[in-house]
């Protein structure tokens, strides 16, 4: 919806799972697929999950090209779009931008799904961004609120995107960009957009871990 009332224009939509939101941003007039350099005019996909809305706009409309997973989740295709915006979910980030997606220590809440492919594709397109958009807390099944941001994964926990291309990461409270970064800068960065509850915690934590230290000394 946001995106729908906002400036933008001239988008392209190269997705595994194309959604009624989809239909949506089309019809606000936002997707063309002008600017893509594959699948030019297309909205690119695997499959289609949603309403009956969904499905009548997809009955023959030539707009729509639903492509093999291996195809669309290939990132030496997505990367050939000039900036690419990959936007995906986590269950936890660790201070060292490792992100876990998929299960809450050894319990499995999800598939791996395209997520490592598109922020890949993403991390490797002209002017791309691959962003993990998560609130900065939840609840467990006591009610307890728990940070999503940590100081490391718990054990057991998946680790779904590896820290060499972790890239943006974003909570209520704000952006932080993890490609070319430190260690120590890493963390900082995470502790800034962690819920205010935690922070002091986090810092702590990274403080035992040594991986605070040195950036406040370069500070």
């Amino acid at each position: 919806q946001l995106i729908a009332e906002s400036d933008l224009k001239d988008l392209g939509l190269h997705t595994e799972m194309l959604v009624d939101s989809c239909v949506d941003l089309y019809n606000s007039g936002k997707v063309t697929g002008r600017k893509k350099k594959i699948d030019h005019f297309k909205m690119t996909y695997t499959f289609a999950m949603g309403t009956k809305k969904l499905y009548d706009f997809l009955h023959r409309n030539p707009t729509c090209a639903s492509y093999p997973v291996n195809y669309v989740n290939d990132p030496r295709m997505i990367c050939l779009n000039p900036k690419v915006t990959a936007i995906n979910n986590a269950v936890e980030v660790d201070l060292f931008s490792q992100i876990c997606s998929e299960s809450a220590g050894y319990r499995q809440v999800s598939g791996t799904g395209g997520q490592l492919d598109f922020i890949f594709g993403a991390f490797n397109s002209t002017g791309g961004k691959g962003i993990i958009s998560m609130t900065s807390t939840y609840k467990d099944k006591d009610g307890t609120v728990k940070s999503r941001i940590v100081p490391t994964l718990q054990t057991g926990a998946i680790v779904t995107v590896p820290r060499s291309i972790s890239h943006y990461i974003v909570t209520e409270y704000g952006i932080a960009m993890m490609k070319g970064k430190s260690t120590w800068q890493r963390a900082e960065a995470l502790v800034n957009i962690a819920h205010p509850d935690f922070r002091e915690e986090l810092i702590k934590e990274a403080l035992k871990m040594k991986i605070w230290t040195r950036s406040k000394k370069q500070d």
